[in-house]
């Protein structure tokens, strides 16, 4: 086993380090104002996401995929070494910072964690790679003083916008389960990659019906961002803004665009600078829509949620018993309504206290959970009686689950002891409306606790 994991650690090392290379090759392809230094950089993005996901002990990886790219691009050992260090540091700092203040891997979840991601991983740790590297560089005698802030500028803006482009989408992709998608809303993803690709393609492409291509038209990928974040959530927003950043960077590079310029590199680093601001409004809307989306399914669980046994509540019984009432008349199959008192529970509070008496509602309710089929419901009526719907249910095999209940309560081994006093009423035998089922149920009840005193008691409405 320990061989096993040992290959298969080296041979995920070795893919980490091949991205890298391969994605530092094509950013070093872009590079203009020195061979190091370009404003194109994804691989502080997947270095610092990869650092996130599998842990701080990949850094070797990192750390021999950016020497690999310098000492095949140019310089000594020496500096590709130094050069490879301030990226492996860079990545390393700047986990460490996500991790400890910004929620680490989830950093994409909350408004709060995006703006400390971006401050923290895209802007301050950023500083280091390009600080250590041209340092190296220019002790080395492959750059010159009088150089350093122009190279700097643009080093630390491609590893920038490599961690705000492809860190959220290697993230957001990279962990949990993908939901499930109807044939509908891939038809309504692919219309939303098409239209941003041709409005891209409008505004970056060249494609703009007109002699002049560099019109600052960028404003109208914005509603597409809305499209994805609103109706499809974080992932599909960071995905927009790589496929926007693709067509942009090489319409930019074709001379068209907002953002063309007279040099490469001017032109690189405005696109890069709008992709930075971009990505981040994108990122902070879909977190934003997640986040409401949360908290409203939150309320709507607590709206029909009893607090304190985490059964349903009554406001969520009335909808079930309404609900199977229409149901029963159109498969005319019946359904059983069970309601159940616990017995003696304020002799319970009295003689232990509250909290004994509340955790004996939650005995009761944990009864009626591991009785019940996924179909039933079990709910707190209120005070300390519960209800159980049983759909197409008769009464006989509603009085059996009374004494499952009954008899699972008996034997929890709790104390004191619990018991519980039973009534049943069954649609359309005892009645076709809520409160005829409730009221049939509840005089079921209480006529059972008159008949047997002292054990768990069982009555059924209608019943001789």
């Amino acid at each position: 086993m320990t061989r096993t994991w040992s290959l298969r650690h080296i041979g995920m090392l070795a893919g980490l380090a091949a991205v890298y290379f391969a994605a530092g090759k094509f950013g070093l392809g872009l590079a203009f104002v020195h061979p190091s230094a370009t404003a194109v950089w994804p691989p502080s993005g997947i270095a610092l996401s990869a650092l996130l996901i599998l842990g701080y002990e990949v850094w070797p990886a990192v750390l021999v995929g950016a020497f690999l790219v310098n000492a095949t691009t140019m310089g000594s050992a020496l500096t590709s070494l130094g050069i490879g260090l301030g990226n492996t540091i860079e990545g390393l700092v700047g986990a460490y910072l996500v991790n400890r203040f910004a929620n680490g891997s989830q950093a994409f979840a909350r408004t709060g964690d995006i703006f400390r991601f971006t401050g923290l991983a895209a802007l301050a740790s950023t500083t280091l790679s390009p600080t250590i590297g041209i340092t190296s560089l220019v002790l080395g005698g492959f750059a010159r003083w009088a150089d350093f802030g122009s190279i700097w500028l643009t080093w630390w803006l491609g590893d920038a916008t490599g961690v705000l482009i492809v860190a959220p989408v290697v993230l957001l992709w990279g962990i949990g389960s993908s939901p499930r998608v109807t044939g509908r809303r891939m038809g309504e993803a692919a219309a939303l990659v098409v239209g941003l690709s041709i409005v891209t393609l409008v505004v970056f492409g060249g494609l703009f019906p007109g002699d002049i291509k560099t019109y600052p038209l960028e404003f109208l990928c914005i509603p597409f961002f809305l499209w994805a974040a609103f109706r499809f959530g974080r992932r599909a927003a960071a995905t927009a803004i790589v496929v926007l950043s693709v067509i942009a960077l090489w319409g930019t590079l074709r001379g068209f665009g907002p953002f063309a310029r007279e040099t490469r590199n001017e032109s690189l680093l405005l696109l890069q600078a709008f992709m930075s601001a971009t990505a981040l409004i994108a990122a902070t809307l879909a977190a934003a829509v997640t986040e409401r989306r949360r908290v409203e399914a939150q309320l709507r669980h607590q709206a029909v949620t009893d607090p304190l046994t985490g059964l349903a509540n009554y406001r969520r019984l009335i909808q079930v018993i309404e609900l199977e009432l229409s149901r029963s008349r159109r498969t005319t199959r019946p359904f059983a309504v069970l309601l159940l008192d616990v017995d003696d529970l304020k002799k319970i509070n009295d003689r232990h206290g509250h909290l004994v008496g509340s955790r004996a509602l939650c005995r009761v309710a944990d009864a009626m959970r591991g009785t019940c089929r996924t179909i039933d419901t079990a709910a707190r009526y209120g005070g300390d009686e519960f209800a159980l719907i049983l759909p197409e249910t008769e009464d006989a095999a509603a009085r059996q689950v009374a004494g499952r209940v009954a008899a699972r309560l008996a034997g929890d081994g709790g104390q004191p002891p619990v018991s519980v006093s039973v009534g049943v009423a069954v649609y359309p035998r005892d009645g076709s409306a809520v409160e005829a089922l409730l009221g049939a149920a509840d005089e079921a009840l209480y006529a059972a606790k008159a008949t047997l005193r002292g054990r768990s008691r069982l009555g059924a409405a209608g019943a001789p």
